[in-house]
């Protein structure tokens, strides 16, 4: 049996899409709380990808 593994980039390749998605299907809503609600993971899943791009930055690198 082999286990998936995702990489780190599809990951953050992963959040950006989920943030268009999200942020299209907010756009479509009408405002009132559910808006508020999928606006708010279209924010989280955007910022899970800046995350990801933060933690492979090259200022983060142990020193040699």
């Amino acid at each position: 049996m082999q286990r998936c593994r995702f990489t780190q980039t599809a990951l953050e390749e992963y959040f950006a899409e989920e943030a268009k998605r999200l942020g299209k299907q907010a756009e479509l809503l009408p405002y009132g709380d559910l808006r508020k609600i999928v606006e708010r993971k279209a924010r989280q899943a955007e910022t899970g990808s800046h995350i990801g791009e933060w933690l492979n930055s090259p200022g983060l690198r142990a020193p040699t």
